[in-house]
């Protein structure tokens, strides 16, 4: 037993036990931080994977907007150039079919790729 300036002593057992709460405490808290930094990657992980699916998903818009706005202009300048009121509604005709295939591609094509930046992310968030 141990003795301080007092004369008051500490029974064994005592210290015994403090030691082995100390040391439990420990690696509780050691084991917490552990998680929590596996928790913290893991969160990095996912954002970063979501992120890249939607810098994906905006490119494939912002791509599709400029390819519209260049249909528009291609057919600003053919209409400007028909020859009659016939010509111009053909001209209209095909520009809104065109615009309509186009459309429904480009929507495919982005629920496609927002599907797969959702399932990418998916997996992250399992692993």
């Amino acid at each position: 037993m141990a003795a301080d300036k007092n004369g008051f002593e500490i029974p064994d057992q005592m210290r015994d036990f403090a030691e082995k709460s100390v040391d439990q405490a420990r690696k509780a808290f050691d084991d917490f931080m552990n998680m929590t930094q596996k928790a913290v990657a893991n969160v990095e992980d996912t954002a970063s994977v979501v992120q890249t699916g939607t810098s994906g998903v905006n490119k494939k818009a912002l791509t599709f907007a400029e390819e519209h706005v260049d249909a528009a202009f291609k057919f600003a300048q053919q209409v400007v150039r028909a020859k009659d009121v016939e010509e111009m509604m053909k001209l209209q005709q095909d520009y809104m079919r065109r615009q309509m295939e186009a459309l429904g591609e480009q929507a495919r094509d982005l629920g496609n790729t927002a599907t797969k930046a959702a399932q990418d992310a998916a997996k992250t968030v399992k692993s």
